[in-house]
């Protein structure tokens, strides 16, 4: 069992294009951040190796291949924005070496957004050319679902949907559960519950009881000045206080936010995460 960080970054990823900050030069490799995503690599009950992304942003073959992955069962989605959804069209390689379709999880507006800009892949039968594209399974996230905690059970990891406002979006967290048959180390077992929380400004208040016990918390957390649709730093650590996960790891990072230089400055159980860093197998060198 592993919980990797996909991408750590904003939309703009880092560096910036066209940026000549002290972050975007920056020779420290947890300064170089991609968009955000993470998967999580495990072993399931049946001894069969399972791979399940969150969310597909416009980076994920080159994270794909800095992490070695070769499958992908599930993509479970959090929100319909194209930093997190653009690579959608990549996971067609996973379908050619995996021989079988892969399912998608998300609630129906970002069910709706993927169904649109990916015509090609949800309406192929309309394709001129039978081209090489993904095979996707599409499950719908229902309202009810969202507003009982129903858990999306995928291969013993039960994920359970928590409410969140992007700015005026509403977006899915997602608490991660595993069944106790999965076999895992004590050591993989203690991340759990673990949620991850990307692309947050406020955490509605029937949501709050989700976020309740929570080994691992991953949150928003932007940059030190206000902005409408993220958490600042400041509101970041805040709310990870009031949530008390025994770690917190903050992620989508703008350039504002120095790896090394924040790092010092946070409390204890709290650090930034970087492109790569996979738990529990590496540990944080966060102080």
């Amino acid at each position: 069992m592993r919980f990797v960080f996909l991408g750590t970054g904003t939309s703009a990823g880092i560096p910036m294009i066209g940026c000549e900050c002290g972050t975007c030069l920056s020779e420290d490799p947890r300064d170089h951040r991609l968009r955000t995503a993470a998967a999580i690599e495990f072993t399931d009950a049946k001894g069969m190796p399972r791979t399940i992304l969150l969310d597909a942003g416009p980076d994920l073959r080159i994270q794909a291949l800095r992490e070695k992955l070769t499958r992908c069962d599930a993509i479970v989605f959090t929100h319909n924005h194209v930093d997190h959804t653009f690579g959608l069209d990549e996971v067609r390689r996973f379908n050619a070496v995996q021989k079988h379709a892969i399912e998608v999880h998300a609630d129906g507006h970002t069910m709706e957004s993927l169904e649109r800009v990916y015509k090609h892949i949800f309406d192929r039968d309309r394709n001129v050319n039978d081209s090489f594209i993904a095979t996707l399974i599409p499950f719908r996230i229902s309202e009810d679902d969202i507003k009982a905690a129903r858990p999306t059970v995928l291969h013993g990891l039960h994920f359970i949907p928590i409410e969140l406002m992007h700015g005026r979006l509403r977006v899915l967290g997602w608490r991660i559960e595993p069944d106790p048959s999965l076999p895992m180390s004590d050591e993989a077992r203690a991340l759990f519950p673990l949620a991850y929380c990307t692309d947050v400004s406020a955490i509605p208040p029937h949501s709050w009881s989700r976020m309740n016990g929570l080994k691992t918390l991953v949150l928003d957390a932007l940059r030190h000045r206000h902005h409408p649709t993220h958490l600042t730093l400041d509101e970041a650590v805040k709310t990870a206080s009031h949530i008390a996960a025994d770690q917190t790891y903050f992620v989508h990072m703008a350039h504002d936010l120095a790896h090394e230089q924040t790092n010092e400055t946070l409390p204890e159980s709290m650090s930034l995460a970087y492109d790569g860093l996979s738990l529990p197998d590496s540990k944080l060198d966060a102080h």
